[in-house]
């Protein structure tokens, strides 16, 4: 069994729910090491062998066991998640510990600061916080999503709704404008900007299919495709840019920038007036985790604390360091973070991925919309006082997300910026993250009529912007808290940018047959580390393309053929709900939100739990 210092499971949690939908009891399926003893034998032949229960192993596994495939999967951790896992402050220390001993691959620089309000005898518990190796968010309109309806792994989770992004400039945070209502109210915005605004969202819903306006530019930056064709301004390029856009520099090109931006606005309304999901209780840790559970139904076998000490591609034979040994029919497969001593044929892990994770003691509710417990913060190039000449991106997470407990709040701060400087802007953005959420949480609110708005539903909201500006010669002697502090580099051979590219995962078979002398690594295939992409883009594509390695097609990638009908994923009349894309349009003429849309385009429908 796992260690104690963990956080309750998902079964624990809620061993089975009713639905009004489903009549019998949803039981959430237990996975070996947590609710289940580990096995005390390895199976003496599999046909495909999976190192490491990240993401992309995870989501790879459970298609490959629903496939038909006898697969043995295994991580040299006693937890699930690997490098996508979700720990405890007593884990996340241990964990920093290995990377400076040179025993997790993949991983440099780790430094850890915990209060001692954290731990046995302090005001918090290390097991109450649960942080995520590889924060991410997820658009509604996305692969991923799809194949956790299609699985049905979403009935294991429970998701909640973000919609808040902010844009730091000019020393102060404004509130991204994300729906046509929003622009045309927006006092601050000239009549021909909103005009423009509304051309270009037009325009970008269906971009592909308008070759004469963008194909001109399709080798310059988006900036000069805006400020030339819409004529746009400096706010509103950085904002669909680098807030809708999540873009990581300015020189980012029109067809990929444009792809980006209509990820966001398709992503609107499809659940409900936000464009983005995260997994309550974790982030990949809390996804990954339910793929296990769902290859494990479908006859994987699982074993924690199994390291995987070399593979011989001849004898077919993969022997583990506790001395057991299994054979091999198809392919072995493993992550980078999970490689054994003389791995000679990992590529190179060339791209760094630099984060700081931050425990602090405010609720930090003000930038929150209502109902919400999450939001996303960007910096863009040149906003900090570092000079920063790349993104760095923040995702603030609450105490609504049962990650942390109430009155604190975690920081998830990452930049792709390349070396020593990376440190400098985490750092620059954390000190403006401070200072901002000192002054907006102040008691000392200046008068005035525009601070507090009120929304159509008769909510109040404060509106960042302004409180910026009046707290920008407001000097507090308060400090925010810091419960805990954590650096480090994370290793990656995925660039990121693109991540839905193939051909960025794709092994040849050269490269899978290549044998090196003494290397313990020969015929095993890679997966990719997570990259630097701030959503979970790149793991559907990554999974599909080593199935097709072992499978031979992705045809039945996920075409699981359940025996009953999924109530959850239907109409109330039985039927697939429906999603018009112009309702992002005209959102005007459609007031409500419909909750069941669908596209023909995706496959992902249903009722989340949100």
């Amino acid at each position: 069994m796992l260690s104690p210092e963990r956080r309750p499971s998902m079964v624990e949690r809620r061993p089975s729910f009713f639905s009004f939908q489903q009549p019998t009891p949803l039981i959430v399926p237990h996975l070996a090491g947590i609710e289940d003893p580990l096995p005390e034998t390895t199976p003496e032949k599999v046909d495909v062998l999976i190192v490491g229960t990240g993401m992309v192993e995870s989501v790879l596994a459970a298609a490959l066991s629903w496939q038909g495939s006898n697969v043995l999967h295994v991580d040299s951790n006693d937890y699930y998640g690997d490098s996508s896992a979700t720990l405890t402050v007593e884990q996340i220390k241990r964990w920093v510990s290995q990377i400076n001993d040179n025993q997790i691959p993949c991983y440099k620089n780790a430094k850890l600061y915990v209060s001692n309000d954290i731990g046995p005898n302090g005001k918090y518990q290390s097991r109450t916080f649960g942080i995520d190796l590889s924060p991410k968010i997820m658009f509604a309109k996305s692969d991923l999503l799809s194949i956790l309806v299609k699985s049905r792994v979403y009935q294991y989770l429970e998701f909640q709704a973000l919609s808040t992004f902010h844009t730091f400039e000019n020393d102060s945070f404004e509130k991204l404008q994300n729906s046509r209502q929003e622009i045309f109210t927006n006092d601050t915005l000239p009549l021909m900007t909103k005009r423009n605004l509304m051309k270009f969202i037009k325009f970008v819903l269906d971009w592909e299919q308008q070759p004469e306006i963008w194909e001109p530019y399709k080798d310059k930056s988006l900036a000069e495709f805006l400020v030339d064709k819409f004529k746009l301004d400096k706010p509103q390029v950085f904002e669909l840019i680098f807030s809708i856009g999540l873009c990581y520099n300015i020189d980012t090109k029109v067809p990929e920038s444009l792809q980006r931006i209509r990820r966001y606005l398709i992503s609107f309304d499809v659940y409900g007036p936000f464009p983005v999901l995260y997994s309550k209780y974790g982030g990949a840790g809390e996804i990954s985790q339910g793929f296990c559970r769902s290859a494990a139904v479908a006859g994987a076998t699982y074993k924690l604390n199994e390291k995987l000490v070399t593979y011989n591609p001849e004898t077919k034979i993969a022997t583990f360091e506790d001395g057991s040994k299994v054979e091999v029919e198809e392919k072995v497969v493993m992550s980078p973070s999970q490689a054994p001593e003389y791995s000679y044929n990992m590529p190179e892990q060339k791209y760094e991925v630099h984060r700081l994770t931050c425990i602090v003691e405010k609720n930090c509710s003000e930038w929150f919309n209502n109902s919400e417990s999450a939001a996303v913060i960007v910096f863009p190039p040149n906003s900090l006082k570092s000079g920063n000449k790349e993104v760095v991106q923040a995702i603030i997470i609450g105490s609504g997300s049962e990650c942390c407990p109430d009155g604190t709040c975690i920081w998830y701060l990452s930049t792709t910026q390349q070396g020593p400087r990376a440190e400098m802007d985490l750092d620059a953005a954390l000190e403006a993250m401070e200072i901002s959420i000192i002054r907006e949480s102040s008691t000392k609110i200046p008068e005035d009529d525009n601070l507090v708005q009120v929304t159509q539903d008769g909510h109040s909201i404060v509106n960042s912007f302004k409180l910026g500006q009046s707290f920008k010669e407001y000097v507090t002697r308060e400090k925010v808290q810091l419960l805990a502090k954590l650096y480090y580099t994370q290793l990656t051979n995925t660039p990121p940018f693109n991540v839905v590219n193939p051909a960025l995962f794709d092994h040849s078979q050269e490269q899978i047959n290549k044998f090196i002398p003494n290397a313990s690594d020969n015929g095993v295939i890679y997966t990719a580390m997570p990259s630097g992409e701030i959503s979970y883009d790149e793991v559907v594509t990554a999974a599909k393309v080593i199935y097709e390695k072992i499978v031979g097609s992705d045809d039945d990638f996920f075409d699981v053929d359940f025996e009953d009908e999924d109530p959850m994923a239907m109409g109330n009349d039985g039927t697939a709900p429906t999603y018009d894309e112009n309702a992002i349009e005209d959102d005007d003429e459609d007031e409500d939100v419909d909750m069941n849309r669908d596209d023909d385009n995706n496959e992902f429908v249903g009722k989340m739990e949100i």
